[in-house]
């Protein structure tokens, strides 16, 4: 066995370079998890993967896709955990979180009131970044979307004068709109999580002369129940019309505005 003082300088380089290089590799995963860790701290223990990508200082990051590491990290790390897709939040904080945002684990309805605005919520900005104007019935305007209410962030909650009072009225409760300059609506946007799905599309077959996107946004596990309805007969007029999307696709699509640039859905 070659003791240590029997080594010559270059294999003492060599180990000591073989011993910093992993001392490096350790300290970077440990530094990129805390650097995520700490963003969510300074954001009160919470945050969307989107923002946590905007503040998050990635000079020091050796990789291309700094953001697919963050989401990595939010989807690994045993310290944060998922609140709903896209919104993550610290362990260690779990409780003050959930209670900062109303929402009781024991309770579905508060569960339920958040998950509605939530996705309310999300399709309002990415409506807005579209550059489309934004519409939120009056009686939801109280709802939460994540840190504030849904009236604050939309750009209306009067529905504009674009059509007679009879289908003003059908179009009055959809969950969100987005309006052109000319303010004739471009999408029609119903959030199901526990409703049921004919309801809306009543309200998409009312309104199915304008030439608008109809959609309905719900969990993955009731697309097949969104099938069976828009596929009866009632509905033919308007079954190659009317859109399924999943919370997971609204939540990624949210997370990566900044590089949408052609049709969304």
């Amino acid at each position: 066995m070659t003791c240590p003082w029997q080594l010559d300088n270059e294999e003492i380089l060599k180990c000591l370079a073989c011993f910093l290089k992993n001392s490096y590799i350790c300290s970077m995963k440990v530094t990129q998890e805390q650097q995520v860790i700490e963003v969510l701290r300074n954001e009160g223990g919470y945050a969307t993967l989107r923002k946590l990508n905007g503040l998050i200082d990635f000079s020091s990051w050796a990789t291309k896709t700094p953001e697919a590491s963050v989401r990595r990290i939010v989807q690994n790390s045993k310290r944060i955990f998922r609140i709903r897709p896209g919104l993550w939040a610290l362990e260690e904080m779990r409780n003050d979180v959930l209670n900062q945002l109303s929402i009781n684990p024991e309770d579905k309805k508060s569960e339920d009131l958040f998950t509605h605005g939530y996705y309310q919520g999300l399709l309002v900005e990415i409506g807005k970044y579209r550059h489309q104007r934004t519409y939120v019935p009056a009686q939801d305007q109280n709802r939460v979307f994540i840190d504030k209410k849904l009236g604050e962030i939309t750009d209306t909650t009067i529905l504009p004068d674009f059509t007679h009072e009879e289908l003003k009225r059908k179009a009055r409760t959809i969950d969100v709109i987005w309006f052109n300059e000319r303010s004739m609506p471009t999408d029609f946007y119903e959030v199901e999580h526990t409703t049921d799905i004919k309801n809306s599309l009543s309200k998409f077959y009312e309104l199915q002369d304008f030439n608008s996107g109809f959609y309905i946004v719900a969990d993955v596990c009731r697309k097949n129940e969104f099938e069976d309805k828009l596929h009866a007969s009632m509905f033919s007029s308007i079954e190659n019309r009317v859109k399924f999307l999943s919370y997971d696709q609204v939540a990624d699509l949210y997370q990566g505005l900044k590089i949408v640039d052609r049709s969304l859905w």
